[in-house]
């Protein structure tokens, strides 16, 4: 859809509805389920599943997957007012089927699995009846993927994978996990991995431990260290050619970082209310916090930010939507990753600060969402890299100056438009300074 600052009366309508189905159902599971992934959790399930069937009543349901997937095939633009509502709350984007990994998960197995895989692994997981985990980064790789040591060699009709993986969010609760691994040592560093899809409880497949984020509860220690033994699968389990796991790696990275980056402004946004609602209600010695410069100035940097980074999300979405090809948005793609953690970590930042000591207190959510921040700047690829990356588009087709000097100096640009103007100006004409006046 175009976007002109408004959204179309039809949509918006479910935007409303979901504003306010998310604020009254959805966000109290967050204080009261222990992992909303955890779909062996028959509490979670009592409570999460009869909303999931409101959702798709709705015809809300994953809706980032195309209708033969049971979803609405939404573009970008669409999902991205979507995921800042559902960003408010943990529990959100399980209630809506767009939850990661399992969202991304979805989309490479709908791009790449077998009949047979779509059979065992795609249609459950559409339904939430499994859960999925992506083990992509290694304790030695960090933000270098072409440094990965993880290996799957073929040996007759078989893979053997050997390694290890770091943060495989998930594998502890998931049914299944998909597998990036080097099959092509030899090969271009980014052509020379594979992606695989295998079962967790396959012979070999070690869980090391569960990490959680530091001050999160030990219920969310589900990052894990993977270790993968000669775990063996059958050839039929590679996703997309042999060689090609970066590229099909891109079919849940592109559009999944522009979800979280609105997701992260649903969490500033939340982040910035609080801070405007703790400024008005309390008082110091001649007024309210709210009175206060410095506490205004908080307010409308805070109120600044968050526009400006939500309006570059949405030129993305809407160029993604336009270009249908992530290879033409890069430059965007990277700029939304890497001014998302610094938006974040400044907003809630200074709603902490309003707060006082509440603010970093467990009974505010505000502690975790700082901590949130910095792990935004380090998924899917660390914030520098991103930076890199971007530049590294600007900085294509720039040309050099013609010479020592800079072509917008102003001797050369007077010169250039005497020239132009001579038979106006003549020979003898007062011209001004090339600096110009101030006066």
């Amino acid at each position: 859809m175009a976007w002109d600052f408004e959204t179309e009366p039809e949509f918006q309508e479910k935007l409303d509805w979901m504003n306010e189905f998310v604020r009254n159902e959805v966000e109290p599971l967050d204080l009261v389920i222990r992992n909303v992934w955890n779909v062996a959790d028959p509490i979670r399930n009592e409570l999460i599943k009869p909303l999931q069937d409101v959702v798709r009543a709705k015809g809300l349901w994953a809706c980032n997957l195309g209708p033969e997937l049971g979803g609405a095939g939404y573009g970008q633009l669409k999902l991205a007012l979507m995921n800042e509502i559902l960003g408010r709350t943990v529990a959100g984007p399980v209630v809506f089927g767009s939850q990661a990994p399992d969202s991304g998960n979805a989309e490479i197995l709908a791009h790449y699995g077998t009949p047979e895989l779509k059979e065992r692994y795609l249609e459950p997981l559409l339904r939430n009846e499994i859960v999925s985990a992506y083990s992509m980064t290694e304790p030695t790789g960090g933000s270098d993927p072409t440094n990965f040591k993880t290996k799957a060699v073929l040996d007759g009709d078989e893979w053997v994978i050997t390694g290890e993986k770091w943060f495989s969010s998930h594998a502890n609760l998931a049914d299944f996990i998909i597998v990036l691994a080097v099959t092509d040592p030899d090969a271009e560093p980014h052509k020379n991995s594979s992606m695989f899809v295998l079962a967790r409880d396959t012979p070999g497949v070690e869980i090391i431990r569960g990490i959680a984020p530091w001050g999160h509860p030990d219920s969310d220690a589900t990052h894990c260290y993977v270790r993968y033994n000669d775990v063996r699968i059958p050839a039929s389990n590679i996703l997309g050619p042999r060689g090609a796991g970066f590229a099909v790696a891109q079919t849940r990275l592109g559009g999944g970082r522009v979800h979280h980056a609105m997701r992260a402004v649903g969490v500033a946004q939340k982040a910035y209310d609080m801070m405007v609602e703790r400024s008005v209600s309390r008082s110091t010695k001649n007024g309210s916090l709210s009175s206060r410069q410095l506490i205004q100035e908080m307010i409308a940097d805070s109120w600044i930010e968050i526009e400006q980074y939500r309006l570059l999300v949405m030129r993305t979405a809407w160029r993604i939507d336009k270009y249908k090809d992530y290879l033409k948005v890069r430059k965007d793609i990277a700029a939304v990753k890497a001014v998302m953690p610094i938006m974040l970590r400044s907003v809630v930042s200074r709603s902490i600060q309003v707060h006082g000591s509440i603010g970093i207190s467990t009974e505010m959510s505000l502690g975790k969402w700082l901590i949130e921040s910095y792990g935004l700047g380090l998924a899917d690829g660390a914030t520098e890299i991103h930076k890199l990356n971007l530049a590294r588009e600007l900085l294509k087709g720039a040309v050099p100056a013609p010479d020592v000097f800079p072509s917008q100096h102003l001797l050369r640009l007077r010169a250039a438009a005497v020239e132009k103007y001579g038979d106006v100006l003549g020979p003898d004409v007062d011209l001004p300074s090339p600096g110009g006046s101030f006066g």
